[in-house]
This record gives C-alpha cells, sequence and structure tokens, in this order.
C-alpha cells in the first residue's frame, strides 16, 4: 500500500516544497495537492516546485478540474509536470467542488467527466481532436506529449464511480475507511470496469481519509464535526446513517466562509456544525470514516485496507490553510515504522 498525504498549496511554493521535503524524508509515498483556485497558491505552480525539489516521492493533484480549467489547459500543465517528476506524476481530476462554487460555477456531469477525461487522453497521447467552438471546428493536437500519465478520477456517487472504473487509471474514493460504504464504493467501481471489459483488480483504488495520531479521540473528534456535517449537506447522510449517524443539515448554512470543509475560522465551523452534529455523532464518524487513533489502531487499519483490495490512501489533516506539519511528523514517527 502506498501511504500519501494531501498538503494544500497554502504558502508561498518554495515553502510547500520543505514540507513535502520532509515528508519525502519520512518515507511517505506520494503528496496530493488540492486545487481551488481562489483558496490556494495554482496547484500546478506549487507541483512544479515540488517535482524540482523532490527526487522520489509521488506527486499528484487531488484533485484539479475541467470546469475552471479547460482541458487542453490541464494537458498542458500535466504534460509540463511530468517532465520535471518522470514516472511520477499523476492527474487526479474531480467534478470542481470548491474551485466551481466561489465563482458561480456548476460541477462537472457525469457526462461532462466522460467528454474531458476522453479529451485529456486523447492529448496526452500525442493525437489529434476536433474542438468545437463559435468560430468552428479546429483540429489540433499538443507537441510534447506524455502519455504516461495516469488519469485518475475522485468519485461518490454511483454514476461517477462507475464511469471511473469504466475510464480512469486509478479511482479515488472519497467515502473514507468505512467498511460499509467503502464496500458500496468499491463495487460500483468493478461494474464499471467489468462494464468496459477492464480487469476490475488492475485499477487502483486511493482512499482519502482524514487521520489523527491520538490517544484522545473524544477530544480530536469534536475537531472533524465541519466535515461530518458537510457530507450530510451534500447527500451523504444514507450513508452516514448506515454507521448509525443520523445527522441532517440545511443547504444554506450561515456564518461559514466560503464552506464547511475549508472553512476559515475552524473554531467557528465546529460550533455551527454541532447545531446538527452532537459530540457522539462526532466519535462515531471518527471511529468508522477516520483514521483517529494510535499508531498501532491506525497502522492496523491500514493493513485491513491494503487486505480488502486498497492500494493507497491520502492522510488528511484538519483544515486548509496550514500545512499537515504536525500529522507528517506524527505518522512518519510511529505509523509508518509501524508499517
Amino acid at each position: 500500500m502506498r501511504v500519501g498525504i494531501r498538503i494544500p498549496p497554502c504558502d508561498r511554493a518554495d515553502r510547500i516544497v520543505e514540507t513535502v521535503r520532509r515528508a519525502e524524508a519520512l518515507g511517505f509515498d506520494d503528496a496530493w495537492f488540492p486545487d481551488s483556485q481562489l483558496l490556494w497558491r495554482d496547484v500546478f505552480t506549487t507541483l512544479t516546485a515540488a517535482a524540482l525539489g523532490t527526487d522520489r516521492i509521488g506527486l499528484g493533484t487531488a484533485v484539479t478540474n475541467l470546469v475552471t480549467r479547460h482541458p487542453a489547459v490541464v494537458a498542458s500543465a500535466a504534460r509540463s509536470v511530468a517532465e520535471l517528476a518522470p514516472g511520477r506524476f499523476t492527474l487526479g481530476l474531480g467534478v470542481g467542488n470548491s474551485s466551481v462554487g466561489p465563482v458561480g460555477l456548476r460541477q462537472s456531469t457525469t457526462k461532462a467527466m466522460r467528454e474531458g477525461l476522453t479529451l485529456l487522453r486523447t492529448l496526452l497521447n500525442g493525437e489529434e481532436w476536433d474542438f468545437d467552438g463559435p468560430a468552428g471546428t479546429v483540429r489540433s493536437r499538443l507537441r510534447d506529449p506524455r502519455p504516461e500519465v495516469p488519469l485518475h478520477m475522485a468519485a461518490s456517487g454511483p454514476k461517477n464511480l462507475r464511469l471511473a472504473g469504466e475510464v480512469a487509471d486509478g479511482v479515488v474514493l472519497l467515502s473514507g475507511v468505512s467498511p460499509r460504504t467503502l464496500a458500496g464504493a468499491t463495487a460500483r467501481v468493478r461494474e464499471g470496469a467489468e462494464a468496459a471489459g477492464r480487469d476490475a483488480g488492475t485499477v487502483p483504488l486511493i482512499v482519502s481519509a482524514y487521520c489523527a495520531v491520538t490517544d484522545d479521540i473524544e477530544t480530536a473528534a469534536r475537531q472533524i464535526k465541519p466535515i461530518c456535517a458537510s457530507i450530510a449537506q451534500n447527500g451523504g447522510a444514507p450513508f452516514l446513517a448506515l454507521a448509525g449517524i443520523d445527522v441532517t443539515v440545511p443547504d444554506a448554512v450561515e456564518g461559514v466562509y466560503p464552506d464547511l470543509v475549508h472553512a476559515e475560522d475552524w473554531e467557528a465551523a465546529v460550533k455551527v456544525a454541532s447545531s446538527w452534529v452532537s459530540d457522539g455523532a462526532a466519535l462515531r464518524f471518527a471511529g468508522e470514516f477516520c483514521l483517529f487513533g494510535t499508531a498501532d489502531e491506525i497502522a492496523g487499519r491500514l493493513r485491513s485496507l491494503y487486505a480488502d483490495g486498497v492500494s493507497g490512501v491520502f492522510l488528511q489533516h484538519v483544515g486548509s490553510y496550514e500545512p499537515p506539519t504536525e500529522l507528517i511528523e506524527a505518522v512518519g514517527a510511529s505509523v509508518l515504522p509501524a508499517l
């Protein structure tokens, strides 16, 4: 299993590279960078600096999108990073989330994701594509292509999970580590792969999970109330219910900017989320969907994930505007050696 860390581009690229270097030195396999143009620095600028400043660690977007970035622009950016980190770069793509919302755009539909992934792969392979625009149809191609760049798709709903299994080189599962939801998500990916005549066992499955190395789960769990509330708000209440977590959140939440997951004032977001997420529900959420616990407990759960067919995880810390320094040190010092 590959163990990665999510590092938001929340500071100057040269400073973020120091965080990536530390993760590399402690034995992490991958560093994944989210993309949201108003929240963080440009993800491909940060990736370029990371590619030049590291030797071994895998680098990837988790995730960029094809709404605020045209697929041709993404193809060029991916090619440019891949040149600097041969064999180390993965292009992760999703529907948009925090990139599209703050600028009034809609997330990609499943149809748009299919078309965008097809276009990206065509360009990265060096093949021609007919672009339809106001001036008519133009046939073009990408110079100096990089066909080896893997395209991973992040997915949570059944349609996108099936699409990812059908067309992507790997899948980023947004179900957390809950055995119940993970089994359902994996099954949908398998359905998509089999429908396309692919061997589902060859499609890498990467699980995103919030993580905290602690022996005081009760206290730590309170900090992820906004995450739990956001899942319920965005259609995930049935998944939470499988773990006995009954949470109902209104469509619009006041007092949190820009949203519950990326709140600038995290303590305020915890207070707001507490209106719907009790301490008990937060504790169940941490225990079921997240990797909270001692180093040995987390290592044990990672081994179980691997036994269930998960090929990689990337760990997330709470918060969006500070690098995950403490999590990197804690996991690097105690969890990775235990594995």
